[in-house]
């Protein structure tokens, strides 16, 4: 790989970490609103409501600040990175409902667990995939 090719790939890994901080800050913002304020009571449910609005601030992050520069219908993005991202969230809220409201864990440490598993799949599925 040239070192140019490297350098831009660099940059993009430092941008998706940044978008994601941001993109969980909000998830996980909404998850503790739905949970200490609107006393929704499954951890699997508010992290479902909290996962559509991050999935929002991920999809603007990635469009315009991690794969800048990509051409493309953002009809066709979104409904990709939808697919992805619906896959994703239903593994998450798997993973919540198994760990806190199965196991008698706490929420936080399930989020933080399944939040990793995002992380491993999203980048990869959004380069290759939906802003290629």
């Amino acid at each position: 790989m040239p070192a140019s090719a490297k350098t831009a790939l660099g940059g993009q890994v430092v941008r998706y970490i940044i978008n994601g901080l941001v993109a969980t800050a909000v998830h996980f913002c909404v998850l503790r609103f739905c949970m200490e304020v609107l006393h929704v009571p499954l951890a699997g449910e508010a992290n479902a409501i909290a996962a559509c609005f991050g999935i929002t601030v991920s999809f603007l992050g990635s469009r315009y600040f991690v794969f800048k520069g990509q051409e493309g219908s953002v009809v066709k993005q979104g409904s990709l990175f939808l697919g992805v991202y619906a896959v994703i969230a239903l593994l998450h809220a798997t993973v919540m409902y198994v760990w806190a409201d199965r196991l008698g864990f706490d929420y936080r440490i399930g989020f933080l667990l399944a939040t990793c598993m995002q992380m491993a799949f999203s980048f990869v599925a959004n380069k290759l995939l939906v802003f290629k």
